[in-house]
């Protein structure tokens, strides 16, 4: 049964045409994914099935004694009104205090939070997760969200798709998380040309169904040429031969990738890379340092001891306020550790993407803002100019020509990280680079990364993204050190429902702050130095690894190629053998330095 129905539904902004004769519906518990480029109609399409906004013509019926939830992406809440009020209502403290859904959705949401604060003295993160609070709280038969994950860390963000996963409410969501997409999603809508084109399944299935649908209109397309030179041929020669009928035949969907190269050619990027930076890009020895500067805000880092290489692409991950963004300030040189010593390489070539926009003269074009750092950029192997790397991040055409001063936040967003890549940089940090990014451009600057050469650190709650453009994963747990995380963020994620994190969230709304954070008790029996040289160890290892694993890749592509040679095969198979037993050999010493380490 059907909650919602659109019949012949157009809406337009100006001459612009948002939703063109579209006619759809939202069945019983249907949990429908949204994407699209920015200023598509997406969120104009919610508007008009929650009713919000009337459509310029067509009908929208929604079942008698429908409950519609809505997150939009601007909240309405009463400045004077604290947050108990706003979030409980006027439920007795033993109600909701007695009811475990409502403290899980509390202490994953707000558990940091006073809630007798009042609502104007949040941040706008506080504000949101407030407000998303309230709604879950709530019974409803539709819940709609516009960007649910803006301001979530990455377990806030697993929490809420669990969450929505287990509920029975219809679910229509608007985001640009890919991961969160794929783990809520049922089925996805792409709002394009005012249209609504449907896929059955989350985020990877629209993908494949996507391509698949592109590869038979090019098939049709080719069909229709080839038809069209027939009947020219016949024209000018009479009578057609016989010919046969083509036949075509429709792929599986895994047949779209099965053959595709890895998305990077991480051993010559790593040469590349090595090249340009020569052995040392950062070490850190024995750093302490505090959020705020020396001495000044929460402690982020005690002692400790750390090394980034030459073409390392890391993940640094950890809760909101743990330290990520003043980590990557430390390496930009913009805050100094309290004590200890950090060792920058001598060939280091920084650009360093902060969450804060730097200002850009208002007055002159968007090409000219970039084409004043540089005209041409070699990444990888191709060349791009100015103007083609402009159109792979979103600005086409005349675009590429609007007023810095006329663009939004996310479209300057986007102009400050090409102008750091034309700077031809060797070291990259990124903090929160996907904020305001659609998915069709986060797919250009991830194609466009795979390609970049040097190191790479990067801090983002887009858990897609993240894993997409690292190799490993490190965490900021707590105990002033870092942590590689070989599992990556799934290891991250255990370990914090394990509570084995020292930062683990609280999820009893009673307490209004968090958990004190204890300091990690010092290693008996270890002094700094021997830290030091074992996770220089462990780095080296690590590197080990990749190069084998490189290895057992190319002996398995070159065994399929002699499938028929069998002198050929046996001396693979004996390489291929070799290699394994020493990746075995490693990876027990990697195991054996890691467990060192954690005692």
């Amino acid at each position: 049964m059907n909650l919602v129905n659109l019949e012949s539904v157009s809406h337009a902004y100006g001459p612009k045409p948002l939703l063109n004769d579209v006619s759809l519906g939202v069945e019983v518990g249907e949990r429908i994914g949204v994407v699209g480029r920015n200023g598509g109609g997406k969120t104009t399409l919610l508007s008009v099935i929650a009713a919000e906004v009337r459509p310029d013509s067509g009908r929208v019926t929604h079942t008698r004694g429908l409950r519609v939830g809505v997150l939009s992406q601007h909240d309405a809440l009463d400045p004077a009104m604290p947050i108990r009020e706003i979030v409980l209502g006027e439920k007795a403290e033993h109600e909701w205090a007695g009811d475990q859904g409502v403290r899980e959705i509390l202490g994953n949401l707000i558990g940091d939070l006073d809630l007798d604060a009042k609502a104007g003295d949040l941040s706008g993160g506080e504000r949101r997760r407030t407000a998303l609070a309230q709604l879950l709280i709530d019974e409803h038969d539709l819940i709609m969200l516009d960007e649910p994950t803006n301001h979530l860390d990455i377990e806030a963000i697993a929490w809420l798709a669990g969450h929505l996963a287990g509920r029975k409410s219809a679910l229509v969501v608007v985001t640009h998380d890919r991961w969160f997409l794929d783990a809520v999603s049922t089925r996805t809508w792409e709002v394009v040309d005012g249209r609504v084109e449907r896929y059955e399944g989350g985020y990877a299935a629209y993908v494949l169904a996507k391509a698949e649908r592109a590869r038979i209109a090019q098939a049709a397309e080719e069909r229709r040429q080839n038809l069209m030179r027939k009947e020219i041929a016949w024209l000018r020669r009479g009578p057609p031969a016989r010919t046969s009928k083509p036949k075509f035949r429709v792929e599986a969907a895994q047949a779209l990738i099965a053959d595709e190269p890895p998305a990077r050619e991480s051993v010559e990027l790593l040469r590349f890379a090595a090249v340009r930076l020569g052995k040392t890009v950062y070490d850190l020895e024995d750093v302490t340092l505090h959020a705020g500067g020396p001495g000044s805000g929460p402690l982020v880092l005690d002692e400790c001891t750390w090394q980034f290489g030459p073409g390392d692409r890391v993940g640094l991950i950890g809760v909101n306020g743990s330290g990520k963004s003043s980590v990557l300030r430390l390496l930009a040189d913009t805050v100094q550790q309290d004590s200890g010593r950090m060792i920058r390489g001598k060939t280091v070539r920084l650009a360093h993407l902060s969450q804060e926009l730097a200002e850009l003269d208002p007055t002159r074009r968007v090409l000219e803002t970039v084409e004043e750092i540089r005209k041409y950029i070699q990444v990888g192997k191709k060349e791009w100019s100015a103007s083609q790397l402009l159109e792979r991040l979103g600005f086409k055409g005349e675009a590429q020509w609007k007023v810095v001063g006329d663009l939004s936040g996310g479209e300057r967003r986007r102009l400050q990280l090409l102008r750091l890549l034309m700077d031809d940089p060797n070291v990259l940090l990124l903090d929160e680079p996907t904020n305001d990014l659609d998915i069709e451009t986060l797919n250009e600057l991830e194609d466009l990364l795979d390609g970049w050469p040097g190191t790479l650190i990067l801090v983002s709650h887009d858990r897609y993204f993240l894993e997409r453009v690292t190799d490993k994963c490190v965490a900021l747990l707590g105990n002033g050190k870092l942590s590689f995380l070989p599992g990556g963020v799934d290891e991250y994620l255990a370990r914090r429902a394990q509570g084995t994190a020292l930062t683990a969230r609280t999820t009893s709304p009673q307490s209004a702050a968090p958990a004190p954070i204890q300091p990690a008790a010092p290693q008996e029996g270890m002094s700094a130095k021997e830290e030091r040289e074992l996770r220089k160890e462990l780095n080296r290892l690590e590197r080990q690894l990749d190069r084998l694993g490189d290895q057992e890749a190319k002996l398995h592509a070159a065994m399929a190629d002699a499938a028929s040679d069998y002198a050929k095969l046996g001396s693979l198979d004996a390489q291929l053998r070799d290699v394994l037993d020493q990746k075995d050999a490693v990876e027990a010493e990697w195991l054996e330095l890691a467990d060192r380490l954690s005692d």
